[in-house]
């Protein structure tokens, strides 16, 4: 983000604004949480891209207890996918570097053009490409994976080791809101 409005010559983002920048589309984000004029956005998101594919995409750490939960639901039969507002080539990206990938029947995620980058719209792709998986979930950090989920009728487990604000999830409507990933499984099993 820092990079990006640093080629706008804008001012640098405060630390509240660039944790508001998780969860919205980019174009959302710079326009709504960053104040970039709707002229500038596309430089800004441009901007953003060409230093987040250089190598900034892969500064990227897995929460503890993740790489279990995500061994423990394939073990359980469950079809796993992803659905992210993140341009889908750079979430494959992440995947692969971080070893997840393997976990994934599939990656859904925003088209570099934008025309799909709201999260209702991946999570449409998604079920979708995986229309056998029986009573999905989406498990999400933000608010707008809680709202994208209803969209559809799914409901949603808050992931509260995420970047969401105190209350932000079940305001938002998640069934349940869980603090590590070791709590993902139980609570599938209760909803």
């Amino acid at each position: 983000m820092r990079a990006a409005v640093a080629a706008l010559g804008a001012a640098d983002p405060t630390p509240a604004q660039l944790r508001a920048m998780v969860g919205p589309p980019l174009q959302d984000g710079f326009a709504q949480v960053l104040g970039v004029p709707p002229a500038d956005v596309p430089r800004a998101v441009a901007a953003y891209r060409a230093h987040y594919s250089a190598g900034a995409l892969l500064d990227v750490t897995v929460h503890d207890g993740v790489p279990d939960l995500l061994g423990a639901l394939r073990v359980a039969g469950a079809v796993l996918a992803v659905a992210t507002s993140k341009p889908e080539t750079f979430a494959v990206r992440v995947l692969e570097h971080t070893g997840l990938l393997p976990a994934f029947a599939g990656v859904h995620g925003a088209t570099l053009d934008g025309a799909v980058r709201h999260k209702e719209q991946v999570v449409a792709a998604a079920l979708a490409a995986h229309p056998d998986g029986l009573r999905p979930v989406l498990v999400g950090d933000r608010a707008q994976d809680v709202l994208g989920a209803a969209v559809h009728g799914l409901p949603c487990i808050g992931a509260g080791w995420g970047p969401a604000e105190d209350g932000e999830l079940a305001a938002a409507g998640a069934v349940v809101v869980v603090g590590t990933p070791g709590e993902v499984l139980p609570a599938l099993t209760r909803i």
